[in-house]
């Protein structure tokens, strides 16, 4: 395994129009439910949001 970890992402599009109440809901339910972090958010001159988020690859290892 790497020294850096493994990470998955997922990638999440706001439209413009979305309040910052409900961005702020739908990123809390991601990182709460699904362990998600954020990893980047970049805002548009339209008030559309783009956002990427992260979350740590955890392999199982057998054991004898």
């Amino acid at each position: 395994m790497s020294a850096m970890g493994e990470w998955e992402f997922q990638n999440l599009y706001l439209p413009r129009g979305t309040s910052r109440r409900a961005a702020t809901r739908v990123l809390t339910d991601q990182a709460e439910y699904g362990h998600w972090e954020l990893a980047r958010l970049r805002l548009f001159a339209d008030g559309s949001r783009r956002v990427t988020l992260r979350r740590k690859v955890i392999k199982a290892v057998r054991t004898v």
